[in-house]
């Protein structure tokens, strides 16, 4: 019996991608990864990453850091108590700058070469599998392979779709909202047979019924009180609905008279604050200007205490003028 499986893409599904990966030190799983992928096993599948990596035909790195990538790849998912069954990668790349890889290959994404040699090396049944990925030539490569599929929409690297790109079946902000996507798919087919089941059994009850029913006399006219009836409570629904209009009608109209009253008072606010407000604002700094000539003439060699005196009285009096002017505006207002 064949195996299912969800296929992922590496870059912004399962890690960060900051550009070409080179270096273990530069693999950082993304948030809820290793808790996607838990969830996804629980539900008895099979997890295989497929990732194109052409910067191995580029020449930015080697097969061999690359094992090192996925090794690194491999410890910190075992931190989360996650793992990965197989990995697959295409290094090809038909403009790359080494020979050895430079070439067109039909197991770069968004053909469905790696899929469907998983399928075959590692017994995986298709049409009961899923690729997850965050770019549309991952959701070209899982619809060419016969799997459903999941768009995983990354804040950073938003997925660049053309015309000729297909629609994914969903779409995910990261692997744990996809696991829990394909945790509502699995139990729709369960829900509907349920309701199936209950709604033969309501068929089978029904003609039970209708057998044990008593038949009504002629004199009862039972259709003729339904219309009755309906036409009764059709006649409630119609001044339900007159009255529901009346009302919206009237609390809009309040509405407007309380928008009109709350901006006639702020008109007023402002032309007070234009006057009081101002008129006290500028005597207060008169007020610290005398207190301020005050200090000066106390520390004056000549002591001039009646000019500080005259100052400090003129700086009172003025005070009171302010608080004067305040008091008169919070009583208009």
């Amino acid at each position: 019996m064949a195996d299912k499986a969800i296929f992922l893409d590496r870059d912004d599904t399962i890690i960060a991608d900051p550009g070409y990966i080179n270096t273990p030190e530069q693999v950082k799983l993304l948030a809820g990864a290793g808790q996607g992928l838990n969830e996804l096993r629980k539900l008895g599948y099979k997890l295989v990453i497929v990732s194109n990596q052409s910067g191995i035909a580029r020449g930015i790195f080697t097969e061999n850091t690359l094992a090192k990538i996925h090794e690194r790849l491999k410890k910190l998912l075992a931190e989360e108590d996650a793992y990965i069954d197989r990995i697959y990668y295409c290094p090809y790349h038909k403009q790359g700058s080494i020979p050895k890889y430079r070439k067109d290959s039909d197991e770069r994404k968004p053909r469905p070469g790696m899929l469907l040699r998983a399928a075959e090396e590692m017994n995986i049944d298709l049409d009961a599998s899923w690729m997850i990925g965050n770019s549309y030539n991952d959701i070209s490569a899982g619809k060419s392979a016969g799997t459903k599929t999941i768009l995983v929409k990354s804040h950073t690297n938003k997925p660049v779709r053309n015309l000729a790109d297909p629609t994914p079946d969903f779409e995910a902000i990261n692997l744990k909202e996809a696991a829990n996507i394909i945790k509502r798919e699995l139990a729709c087919p369960v829900e509907q047979a349920e309701i199936k089941q209950a709604s033969t059994a309501e068929e089978k009850i029904e003609p039970e019924k209708t057998a044990l029913e008593p038949t009504l006399p002629e004199t009862q006219h039972p259709l003729a009180e339904t219309a009755e009836t309906e036409s009764e409570s059709q006649k409630l629904n119609d001044v339900e609905k007159k009255l529901l209009r009346e009302t919206n009608k009237t609390e809009h109209l309040l509405e407007e008279i309380k928008l009109i009253l709350k901006s006639r008072n702020r008109q007023d606010a402002f032309y007070e604050f234009s006057t009081m407000k101002l008129l006290a604002g500028v005597i207060q700094i008169v007020v610290l200007a005398c207190l301020f000539v005050a200090v000066l003439y106390k520390m004056s060699p000549a002591e001039k205490d009646a000019a500080a005196f005259t100052a400090i009285g003129f700086a009172v009096v003025l005070q009171l003028m302010v608080l004067t002017l305040y008091i008169m505006h919070n009583d208009k207002q």
